[in-house]
């Protein structure tokens, strides 16, 4: 989906059409969880701090997030996609790789043709935009899906393919992010034509295993299935404040937020877990997490709050302005069930 949140609240409120919005966040405090195409003209981005985004653009309006109109539009998209095929697996709220090799319908049209399809469905029923990427395996299309937005259809053909990635620069690599694409320059490699002309042996040493996911990734020998079920790690909840506290019974009660929110989250899929894991971010941005598993599971808020207090003051109780808490349960009682993956964590 093309900025998705931001897209849902322009959708929503007309007057916002057109101009630089940015959901979450304030003008003082916060992190941008997503920026409308106008925004991003200015150099902003999701997991920026919103201060810098408003210095950036002073227009820049900041929407309060919606997270249950965001769940009932993505819902309304990823039934449109499982209309033409059961193979689905989703990549959050906003995104999903299709498997369209053996079509529910149109099974005389091509994988091109089932993307256009599908992106005018989108349109006409959620009056949002998708982007689409069709080629031989999730990594390309991935990387295709990005190269027309908004409102973009890019193919990348059979045949085509080893020359694509040829002349892809590395940092278009998923999985390669700045650190390790500033690595790679400073041994040469600066496409993936270079990686494929790389010895197999000097990457794992210099990169460890992702060394060999390189190397077997550009080279197509690297496919994974697409897949439906995708089984849950976790689920959390995080809240940034509007203003840092400091006391520990504004803590609690923070605290007491989120746990409900988990309770609801886990007791709608019959979900438990036994790690509970508290994260701190201070005033500074430094993070501290602390972590409890038990010898029983549990899901509900009195059991996920006790535990949340108890992370809250042990080893040492917060000695400086907090500004972000989350609460994560994992260690889940799912090991044999399939769970459906969504983007469950808050941070509006």
């Amino acid at each position: 989906m093309d900025a998705f949140f931001a897209s849902v609240e322009q959708r929503d409120n007309p007057e916002l059409m057109g101009k630089p919005i940015a959901v979450g966040g304030s003008r003082r405090r916060g992190v941008v969880a997503a920026a409308s195409y106008e925004a991003r003209k200015f150099g902003i981005h999701s997991a920026m701090p919103s201060v810098i985004a408003a210095q950036k653009c002073p227009e820049l309006i900041f929407v309060k997030g919606s997270f249950d109109k965001y769940k009932e539009a993505s819902a309304k998209i990823m039934n449109i996609f499982k209309e033409f095929t059961d193979l689905v697996e989703p990549m959050g709220l906003d995104e999903a790789y299709l498997d369209v090799t053996e079509p529910k319908i149109m099974t005389n049209s091509s994988a091109t043709e089932i993307a256009k399809e599908i992106k005018q469905r989108i349109k006409n029923e959620t009056n949002l935009t998708a982007s689409a990427g069709v080629s031989i395996n999730k990594f390309l299309a991935k990387i295709a899906s990005d190269y027309k937005k908004p409102d973009g259809l890019y193919v990348i053909k059979p045949k085509n393919a080893s020359r694509f990635i040829d002349l892809l620069s590395v940092g278009k690599i998923p999985g390669i992010g700045k650190v390790t694409e500033k690595k790679m320059n400073e041994y040469k490699i600066f496409t993936g034509k270079d990686i494929k002309n790389s010895d197999e042996r000097f990457l794992i040493k210099q990169f460890g295993k992702m060394g060999k996911y390189y190397y077997d990734l550009l080279h197509l020998r690297y496919n994974s299935n697409v897949t439906p079920d995708r089984i849950r790690k976790s689920y959390g909840v995080s809240r940034t404040f509007d203003k840092n506290i400091n006391k520990i019974d504004e803590m609690e009660e923070k605290l007491t937020f989120m746990a409900e929110k988990l309770e609801k989250q886990m007791g709608q899929r019959n979900i438990l877990g036994k790690t509970v894991t508290l994260k701190i971010k201070y005033y500074d941005f430094k993070v501290n997490t602390r972590s409890k598993t038990l010898d029983y599971y549990l899901n509900s808020k009195e059991e996920i709050l006790r535990v949340a207090k108890e992370l809250l003051i042990y080893p040492v109780a917060p000695i400086k302005n907090v500004r972000l808490m989350g609460i994560q349960i994992s260690n889940l009682n799912i090991n044999s069930k399939s769970i459906t993956n969504q983007q469950l964590t808050l941070n509006f």
